[in-house]
């Protein structure tokens, strides 16, 4: 069910011609930035894919894929991508993108089936990266220099935006705090795992939980990942189970926690084959995008999303994602947000 988050006292600090010009802004020098700090060329994405092919992105593996048939294919069905975390890493290996380098893109999803709120939309829009690693870069080292280093890129673009509009504060600390989802639950153990984002992210401001998507010692996932993108299950050398994980912040306009990025090192053979085991996912290995990394045809690679009407939503001290991006919201939910001067696109 759809629901708005109340923010306290709300009052946009931007009106819609500066929020349009900042979204302008972020959008370009963030994307400047992170092409830089991870080396990283643009190459352009699909908006649709071929049913069947393993290549769209399961996301928890109930979402429905928006469907339609394909006139000259013989009605062929397509559809529209969740993200791009598998087209991706086939996109490396055409490329030939040598390791320490690697593409980004704009990426556009429909996701018919999320829960509407103040950051939920059925229209996503990511920056979606990938690049190829050494088979000794499978650290979790090498995870977190790669987190700080995204991160950085957050907090310049952070500081320009606040320098063109010295009405809105700068709020991300310096560093950003690394937690595995174990250790997370071991400190909160009565919380759920959304609670526990809370209080780490209020604790810290910024935090990078690891290991998202395999079992903790309550028999529970801290959240859903696919097994077939991110390696959740190897263990690092902490000797915990993740090479993956998700950039959270403490977002004050909300007073809750807020998801920014959701990345990892990829599967490699040995992973793949584990992480469908536990899944009961075994028959995805006939899939195209499946035989491909089997068969040695992949690189191994790290990548990830990161929100563009997320980013841009913290960054402008926006109280709703509909202030930065058009889609369709229900109409009590389009009046109570305006009641509360949000001011939906």
């Amino acid at each position: 069910m759809s629901q708005v988050i109340k923010p306290i006292a709300y009052q946009p600090l931007l009106d819609m011609r500066q929020t349009e010009q900042g979204i302008k802004l972020i959008k370009e020098f963030f994307q400047a930035n992170l092409s830089t700090e991870l080396r990283l060329r643009r190459v352009t994405a699909p908006l649709f894919v071929l049913k069947g092919l393993g290549i769209n992105d399961d996301l928890n593996g109930v979402e429905r894929a928006v469907t339609f048939p394909i006139k000259d294919l013989g009605d062929a069905k397509a559809e529209v991508v969740h993200s791009l975390a598998k087209w991706k890493r086939l996109t490396l290996a055409e490329y030939n993108i040598e390791p320490g380098y690697g593409i980004y893109t704009d990426m556009n999803a429909i996701r018919a089936d999320e829960e509407l709120d103040n950051l939920h939309s059925l229209y996503v829009d990511q920056w979606d990266w990938e690049a190829s690693i050494r088979r000794e870069d499978r650290t979790l080292a090498f995870l977190k220099n790669i987190v700080e280093r995204i991160y950085a890129a957050i907090r310049r673009t952070e500081y320009l935006t606040c320098e063109t509009y010295p009405q809105l504060k700068p709020f991300l600390p310096e560093k950003i705090h690394f937690i595995h989802a174990e250790e997370l639950l071991q400190m909160y153990p009565d919380k759920t795992p959304k609670e526990r984002e809370d209080a780490i992210c209020q604790k810290y401001g910024a935090v990078f939980i690891i290991g998202i998507g395999s079992k903790l010692s309550n028999g529970e996932k801290h959240d859903g990942r696919a097994p077939d993108y991110d390696d959740w299950s190897t263990v690092a050398e902490d000797g915990r189970e993740g090479l993956n994980g998700d950039i959270l912040i403490w977002y004050p306009v909300l007073g809750r926690s807020f998801e920014l990025s959701s990345m990892g090192i990829r599967v490699d053979k040995e992973s793949l084959l584990r992480q469908l085991k536990i899944e009961n996912k075994e028959e995805r290995k006939q899939l195209y995008f499946h035989q491909q990394l089997l068969n040695d045809k992949l690189p191994l690679s790290i990548g990830g999303g990161i929100g563009q009407s997320r980013l841009c939503m913290v960054l402008l001290h926006k109280g709703h994602i509909g202030e930065i991006q058009a889609s369709i919201w229900p109409d009590d939910m389009r009046q109570q947000c305006k009641e509360m001067g949000m001011t939906l696109i």
